[in-house]
């Protein structure tokens, strides 16, 4: 008879050996408090090494309340997140994910692998998420299967993350995502800047990128726009009962920019203010920075 502490460790080895069957060779570690708080980080480990690792490391983080965030690479794939999803979107990338993760009850995380050449070129993995809902500012960080997701909004019965489906070694092109309508074979500047508009029309509050409930007249002096008013005029998350963080960081981007605050400095405001970007680190927070200056700049231009 198996515990749940072995049901756990077994789960996390088949996430592991998953991302392995698709070419990912190494992974970085990082494990964090409930309230987002880095506590450990460790960078590059080899897959197996980390395997072999694994159900100790999240024996400790269990007892202490962290949870557990791997970033799998691999030299010779691409691993495209499609995080946020609902039933529906995972349900849609059945046929070409390699891997479903429901990382609380009712949001999953579906992973699709795609050969380097086949993404060269263009911003495939940002049509495939816009296609599906999925957040177009993933980082490629992840919670590892048979871990608990510890948040407060979660306590006392944190849910545990677990794998909803897998396909091993599954690697698709991108004909076969275009056959299925995931994404569009054209012209990509034309995709670029159809995906720009998108991005900055679907924003909260519709046209004009900023939510209704949040004033976003420039202020006099700089000054930061209130992280919290971002919060609650964000629309909730694909699993309904909680606000959608992503848009929210974004939306605070946009206004921090707009009113004059440069992309780094952007960049490290948001990791004082938002626990996603200090569960997903820096590259997370540069690149929703990055893509709210751009929209912010396009929308100065029309």
């Amino acid at each position: 008879m198996t515990t749940a502490g072995e049901d756990a460790h077994d789960a996390a080895r088949a996430m592991l050996d998953a991302f392995a069957s698709v070419g990912a060779r190494t992974s970085d570690l990082t494990t964090t408090t409930r309230q987002g708080r880095k506590e450990a980080f460790r960078r590059a480990i080899p897959i197996d090494s980390l395997r072999s690792g694994i159900a100790a490391i999240l024996d400790k983080a269990a007892r202490a309340e962290h949870n557990v965030i791997v970033r799998p690479r691999g030299p010779n794939v691409v691993l495209i997140q499609l995080d946020d999803l609902g039933a529906s979107g995972a349900a849609r990338v059945r046929d070409v994910a390699f891997l479903d993760l429901e990382t609380s009850p009712g949001n999953h995380q579906a992973w699709v692998a795609i050969q380097p050449a086949e993404a060269a070129g263009g911003d495939l993995a940002r049509s495939l998420r816009h296609t599906v809902g999925a957040d177009l500012t993933a980082s490629g960080a992840t919670r590892v299967a048979g871990s608990l997701n510890f948040k407060d909004m979660y306590a006392p019965d944190f849910p545990r993350v677990g794998i909803a489906f897998s396909s091993a070694g599954r690697i698709v092109s991108k004909e076969k995502l275009a056959h299925l309508g995931l994404i569009a074979l054209g012209d990509r500047r034309e995709q670029a800047s159809t995906a720009a508009h998108s991005a900055y029309s679907e924003s909260p509050g519709g046209s004009g990128g900023y939510p209704s409930r949040i004033a976003v007249a420039r202020p006099a002096g700089r000054k930061w726009p209130s992280y919290s008013r971002c919060v609650e005029g964000a629309p909730e998350a694909h699993a309904g009962g909680r606000p959608d963080i992503s848009r929210a960081d974004f939306t605070w981007c946009m206004i921090a920019v707009d009113w004059g605050w440069g992309i780094e400095e952007t960049a490290a405001r948001l990791m004082e203010e938002s626990s996603k970007a200090r569960e997903n680190g820096e590259q997370y927070a540069i690149r929703t920075a990055r893509r709210a200056a751009a929209i912010v700049a396009n929308s100065r231009c029309r």
